[in-house]
């Protein structure tokens, strides 16, 4: 009884929230919604979003970031760019340096960055010559993100990249070395020692700095320069003459063989007489002030003589006699960073000297 009496009304109050409830989750005509209440709601609450906005900082970006340094920093990744570095290799840094400091006055930002550029495009035509300029700047803007524990300072990499141009021309060196233009030299050598302007120690140095590098095509600065006398009295012990060319006194750090022509070798000879073991075989850097002083022109190309040139001629006229390409870029130690050089070729003293004979021993060099 009593059970039936709570079913009962259990059903009628089931029946009226059914009667009163709205259809299909709607709100009863009877009951209109409050269309005010949710417009002023809305208008508060862009209001509150607005007045935010005013309050926020003004985000940053790379049109008005600036970054500050100073000289002082500046020659700090110098030094550490350029540690363990030869002097000639570092020298175009020491000027990319000098144009970076120039145009960007100690700050790092869009406009600076730009302005350099800019300068890069219209002051050189070369593209390796704009390469070194931005490729210094990436290199310090890595070296202060480090540095500053900043990654921001990478974000300026944008405004140093180089626009992407159809080539025209493939280009190739306009610097054309003959044997006509190293005789020529050798004749100016002479007559200015016939004429006093010289002495005949220095002639016989200057004479064979032109020999040697034209016949071997050897670094300058790299090689030619560091070479001692007493590698040359080892290497005239030979029947088949070839200088031992240290790893340090290489660019690249390739310990190779030099072989010495057999008008090279009396030369060489002579210039080893009464000197000690230990010094340098070449006055290399009193032959490059004479050069430029007496501006030698050269055949080819408007321009005038230097030390690189004999490098070039070995190069070039290695083409003329058909030299062999693995033996010339062994001696040239051009060309030889792929695996199978550093795993597989290993050429003998007696056979780089074959192969070059064959190729240069026709050729000779002045009177």
């Amino acid at each position: 009884m009593l059970r039936s009496l709570i079913f009962r009304g259990a059903s009628c109050i089931d029946a009226k929230s059914k009667k009163g409830a709205p259809e299909s989750g709607f709100e009863p005509e009877s009951e209109p919604r409050q269309s005010g209440d949710v417009i002023s709601r809305f208008k508060s609450r862009e209001n509150n979003i607005s007045t935010e906005k005013l309050n926020s900082p003004r985000q940053e970006t790379l049109a008005t970031l600036e970054f500050k340094y100073t000289k002082k920093e500046l020659n700090s990744f110098l030094t550490w760019r350029t540690a363990g570095l030869a002097h000639k290799s570092s020298v175009w840094l020491f000027k990319a340096a000098e144009v970076f400091w120039k145009h960007t006055k100690g700050t790092i930002s869009k406009n600076s960055l730009e302005q350099l550029r800019a300068f890069l495009f219209k002051k050189y035509d070369d593209f390796y010559a704009q390469s070194k300029v931005l490729n210094f700047t990436k290199g310090f803007l890595k070296y202060q993100a480090k540095l500053t524990l900043d990654p921001r300072y990478l974000a300026f990499d944008m405004f140093l990249e180089k626009p992407r141009v159809r080539k025209i021309k493939k280009k190739m060196t306009a610097r054309v070395v003959t044997k006509d233009d190293i005789e020529h030299v050798l004749a100016v050598i002479k007559q200015q020692m016939l004429r006093g302007a010289i002495g005949e120690e220095h002639a016989r140095q200057f004479a064979g700095v032109v020999l040697f590098g034209a016949f071997t095509g050897q670094r300058p600065y790299s090689t030619i320069k560091q070479l001692r006398v007493e590698q040359f009295r080892e290497a005239l012990k030979l029947e088949k003459p070839v200088v031992h060319v240290e790893p340090a006194q290489d660019k690249i750090r390739m310990e190779h063989y030099v072989p010495l022509h057999p008008q090279l070798a009396g030369v060489m000879g002579g210039l080893c007489d009464g000197r000690e073991g230990a010094e340098s075989m070449f006055i290399l850097e009193s032959f490059r002030k004479w050069l430029q002083k007496r501006r030698i022109p050269l055949a080819r190309c408007y321009s005038h003589f230097v030390t690189s040139d004999l490098r070039k001629f070995a190069e070039q006229h290695g083409d003329i006699v058909g030299w062999n390409e693995s033996n010339r870029a062994y001696i040239l130690t051009h060309g030889v960073r792929g695996i199978e050089w550093s795993n597989y070729r290993h050429p003998l003293p007696e056979s780089v000297y074959d192969v070059y004979i064959k190729y240069w021993q026709n050729t000779q060099l002045g009177n």
